[in-house]
């Protein structure tokens, strides 16, 4: 198999959660243009009808499903579905997230279910109801977003229970990972450092300090994260599983 045919993803079926904006948009439309059908997953019906409307230009085929992921009857029709529409599941980006703001003393429980029920729970359910198509075939890659944040402690924002979801994220991946590769079903995660996103947008007055803690002075575009994920979805990285891949700019090097 040649280098490039190593990449390409031409027959196979990806879900993306969290697809319609962001992060997940990103990658979503690197997997069609690499030629895999994709699968929207997303709760904002408005801004998920015009993600897939604009992916279809890359040729692939393209569904869109309302989805929250914290319910598991909803995860499961999902990917029965999606799996009926495509006949296969080859590729799960669970990318699917909040980021909330609160004092640990100060934290409701309420604040702590929610961002640990999207970022976390969701993130399970959809390993599992997609991984048992992955199962059966004997074949599939899961790349769950992480952060950073699993690693270490952010400032100045107060963001305990986004930090404890994604090093559970991180923690989850290599778990299913050391279950599942006996069905060559393959779990890797990665862990951006700050990115130029609709989330982190609505706080420019964060910015300055969040560059100048990154060794290369900016943030990340969506688009710089895609590379990885192409090659965590593809036969290139196919003796990978159980990495987390952290692509901060060298954040959590200092």
């Amino acid at each position: 198999m040649s280098i490039r045919a190593m990449f390409e993803l031409k027959g196979r079926a990806a879900v993306v959660t969290g697809g319609a904006r962001g992060i997940g948009r990103a990658c979503a439309e690197a997997l069609a243009e690499m030629g895999a059908d994709v699968a929207l997953v997303d709760i904002h019906q408005e801004n998920l009808a015009r993600a897939a409307d604009e992916l279809t230009a890359h040729g692939s085929r393209v569904l869109s499903h309302l989805c929250d992921v914290t319910q598991p009857q909803e995860v499961q029709t999902m990917a029965q579905e999606v799996q009926q529409a495509f006949g296969r599941l080859d590729i799960l980006v669970n990318s699917a997230g909040i980021a909330l703001w609160a004092k640990g003393e100060e934290m409701t429980e309420e604040q702590w279910d929610r961002v640990l029920d999207i970022n976390l729970k969701g993130t399970f359910l959809c390993c599992q109801a997609v991984g048992r198509a992955m199962i059966a075939q004997q074949r599939g890659s899961i790349i769950n977003i992480a952060s950073m944040s699993g690693h270490i402690i952010n400032k100045p924002q107060p963001q305990v229970a986004y930090n404890a979801s994604k090093a559970g994220v991180i923690h989850l991946t290599k778990s299913l990972a050391v279950e599942w590769a006996p069905y060559n079903v393959r779990v890797n995660s990665i862990s951006p450092g700050y990115t130029a996103t609709e989330m982190t947008m609505t706080v420019p007055e964060y910015h300055q300090g969040w560059t100048a803690l990154t060794p290369m002075g900016r943030m990340a575009q969506p688009s710089e994260l895609v590379g990885a994920v192409i090659y965590l979805a593809s036969d290139a990285s196919s003796f990978t599983t159980g990495h987390d891949l952290v692509i901060d700019g060298g954040y959590s090097l200092w």
